[in-house]
């Protein structure tokens, strides 16, 4: 996300409006508006003051990097260097998958917040899915939280075993 964009969306949620987010941070509404349509850029003292106002933290979170591990069949899974973490609201949505993971049934909802059909998207998401889908759809919390009763094939378990493994060690 662009950071024009990311203070505008925090402004939004934080229900403010640009002249109330500008006395906050001690700045011009016009200034803000610049920041928000891109036309200037502030500095990072600058943004971190203006998420401040708007009850946001800056935070640094690294880099999910996806690497190929041999399956069967000369299927190679990319699995992630370490779990992805999906903001609550994501988390829990009722999300529609695309047609390349959800042929089978398209256009059906499943809701995050019922275990079993986060089970199954999760299921779809490992068996099926890009590393772009799994960023977008697995949180990995409630991943480790399903891990043993997620319904995979051997080697998608196996190959996803080593990075589930970094938070919850096998017994």
């Amino acid at each position: 996300m662009k950071g024009a964009a990311l203070l505008e969306r925090v402004r939004r949620a934080a229900g403010l409006s640009q002249d109330e987010l500008a006395r906050r941070a001690h700045t011009s509404r016009p200034t803000l508006s610049a920041y928000e349509n891109g036309r200037k850029s502030p500095s990072l003292d600058t943004v971190q003051r203006l998420l401040n106002e708007a009850g946001y933290d800056l935070d640094a979170t690294p880099h999910i990097t996806f690497h190929p591990v041999p399956g069967a069949r000369g299927r190679n899974y990319l699995v992630p260097d370490r779990l992805p973490r999906l903001p609550l609201e994501r988390a829990m949505a009722t999300v529609e998958l695309p047609l390349a993971l959800n042929w089978s049934d398209p256009g059906r909802s499943f809701r995050l917040s019922d275990r079993s059909e986060r089970s199954r998207v999760y299921e779809i998401v490992l068996r099926e899915g890009t590393p772009d889908h799994v960023l977008t759809y697995i949180d990995g919390a409630l991943l480790i939280d399903l891990w043993s009763e997620l319904v995979l094939p051997r080697d998608l378990r196996i190959a996803w075993t080593p990075v589930i493994e970094q938070i919850l060690p096998a017994r």
